[in-house]
């Protein structure tokens, strides 16, 4: 039963309460009632509490305050705060002090009874992790006492070299080790959780020691079944495996003999992977360096299994990166290589030749999202991140690879900006943050989301900008219009002239910022003008029709009358009156 205090000034209230709630049938226990925070606060430093129900509005104590209390002093202590509706907004400023729940008042029964079960769900919840984590805790302590602690430490040594070989072999023999295999390679295996995937909290830091001992510990155990080698832990809690394939010794056959070796390793990652999620609900990458024929070549295959678990930043959590069949892929890796030093120089070259393709690819896409930064298509830029990511995905990209490749591609695109008119200064101090943003992203598909940001960002920039100029070159056409109207021969060709661009570009420009024509607005501009001579002068329709741009009157008055409905004579007649 959990342990229940019920706080309110109020005596009805907690009468109310008391008789109205099946305590026991929830689970819980009722064990004592207080009319102030002040008696509360006393209350639970004599007793155990795991749940307080309080009102807000209490003389010497109010019930923040005793949140306030609860949380620095009992931060286990579930709090459910229940308030008049003129209180809710000062009751919801508790947050701070992990409140569970607020009521309204009136509180009813059954509200209050719901609120109870949702509660005594979190609690046993709670309790079952402790209860979890206190084993976990027991069975860690009593490994850190006992041997396995002693034969991690001896095979970190031998692989790492921090030893005389000699030294270490008969330290690991003592221990009934020995090394008498055809093929060698080392896996690195990390939770996903508690790598540098995710920020995780103090909590979860704390958790992740036991929960690679976990890890150790299904490692081990699935290794003995299979004869497959042997595990240990590091100095930063990851797990490795030692692998060596002495079950396939009979084979009689080398390249067999390598091929199976290869299969098992990756078999024996992917069965630690599911028992480890069956365990602990985790996901667990694993990295599988290459495979040596001497044990004097373990350091190197632990080198690169270090690097294959980095590529898990393009790959995504949940990934087993072998680099040995990164080589596979370009076929380089193909024979049986006696010397590991000749395999390895392969695998390098098989390795180089898969970058450079990567590397072409990804020049391709740098220039098809410059090409769609300067056509402002929105779309074409997400098309090429989206293509970038999956190539950098698909090849499993280190992280410093891909924060190089990011950060060229943001260099470009700043200078699309500059060339532009955007101002120099703001496009540096952008640029400059974004790539920096890159890298301290935790995973691939963040570090592009900060790129799409900041090239939506730059197209908004560059439409603003385009936006600006289409309508200053409109006003500039527009005054040219008002300044030359006159002129007979003025005409589309010339204006572009003036402005310096295409005839095509201009139209469609002029359109798009006016909403006519460049012709619609020069004829109703000479009629405007032809209008107010027409009102306020004596002039001869002839006359007129020279001044505003028409050589030839019997036109000017056909166009006028299409665009008044009256000939210029009737339009004088009618306004010269109306002037008088």
């Amino acid at each position: 039963m959990y342990q229940v205090l019920l706080v309110d000034d109020e005596i009805l209230v907690r009468d109310a309460i008391r008789e109205n709630i099946d305590w026991e049938g929830l689970g819980f226990t009722l064990s004592g009632d207080c009319q102030n925070g002040k008696e509360a606060i006393e209350f639970v430093n004599e007793h155990p509490i795991q749940v307080v129900l309080t009102d807000i509005n209490m003389p010497y104590v109010d019930g923040i305050e005793l949140s306030k209390y609860l949380y620095e002093n009992y931060p286990e202590t579930v709090i459910i705060i229940f308030s008049g509706f003129s209180e809710f907004d000062y009751a919801q400023k508790a947050i701070q002090y992990h409140v569970s729940e607020y009521l309204l008042k009136p509180v009813t029964a059954k509200e209050l009874s719901e609120v109870l079960r949702r509660t005594r769900k979190k609690l046993d919840e709670t309790q079952k992790q402790e209860r979890k984590l206190e084993k976990l805790t027991s069975t860690y302590k009593e490994y850190q006492k006992n041997a396995a602690l002693i034969q991690s430490a001896a095979l970190s040594n031998f692989v790492m070299h921090s030893r005389e070989p000699v030294e270490s072999l008969r330290e690991l023999e003592e221990m009934g080790i020995t090394f008498q295999s055809e093929y060698y390679r080392v896996a690195a295996l990390d939770i996903d959780l508690y790598s540098d995937l995710y920020e995780a909290d103090l909590e979860k830091q704390k958790e992740s020691a036991l929960m690679a001992f976990v890890v150790f510990n299904i490692s081990e155990e699935l290794l003995k079944q299979e004869r497959l080698g042997y595990a240990y832990q590091d100095g930063n809690q990851r797990i490795q495996l030692l692998l060596k394939s002495e079950r396939f010794e009979q084979s009689g056959n080398r390249n067999s003999l390598r091929s199976e070796f290869l299969c098992a390793s990756m078999k024996i990652c992917e069965r630690i992977q599911q028992e480890v999620y069956k365990a602990l609900g985790m996901t667990v990458s694993a990295g599988l360096g290459v495979c040596v024929a001497d044990t004097d070549e373990l350091y190197h295959s632990w080198e690169s299994a270090r690097e294959a678990l980095t590529r898990r930043y393009s790959g995504g959590p949940g990934m087993i990166v072998d680099l040995e069949n990164l080589g596979l892929q370009e076929g380089a890796v193909t024979q049986d290589y006696v010397h590991n030093s000749e395999h390895r120089s392969s695998m390098d070259g098989a390795v180089t030749m898969q970058e450079e393709t990567a590397s072409q690819d990804y020049t391709f896409i740098q220039n098809q999202l410059a090409e769609a930064v300067r056509n402002h298509d929105s779309t074409g830029a997400n098309e090429a991140l989206d293509a970038m990511e999956e190539s950098m995905r698909r090849n499993l990209l280190e992280k410093n690879r891909v924060c190089l490749q990011l950060a060229q591609l943001v260099r470009n695109v700043a200078e699309i900006g500059q060339a532009s008119g955007l101002d120099e200064g703001q496009l540096i101090r952008e640029r400059e943050a974004v790539i920096e943003r890159i890298t301290q992203q935790r995973s691939l598909p963040k570090a592009i989301c900060a790129v799409k940001e900041y090239v939506a960002q730059m197209l908004k920039s560059l439409g603003s900008m385009s936006d600006s100029n289409s309508k200053r070159l409109a006003m500039r056409a527009v005054d040219y219009i008002e300044k030359h109207y006159m002129d007979p021969a003025l005409g589309l060709n010339e204006v572009c002239s003036y402005l310096g661009v295409s005839t095509s570009y201009f139209s469609a420009l002029f359109k798009e910022t006016t909403g006519e024509t460049f012709m619609d607005l020069l004829i109703r501009t000479r009629i405007q003008k032809a209008q107010d001579l027409l009102e306020h002068t004596s002039l001869k329709n002839y006359e007129i029709a020279e001044r505003v741009g028409y050589s030839d009157p019997h036109y000017f008055s056909v166009v006028f009358k299409k665009m008044t409905g009256r000939t210029p004579t009737e339009y004088a007649r009618e306004n010269r009156k109306n002037a008088d």
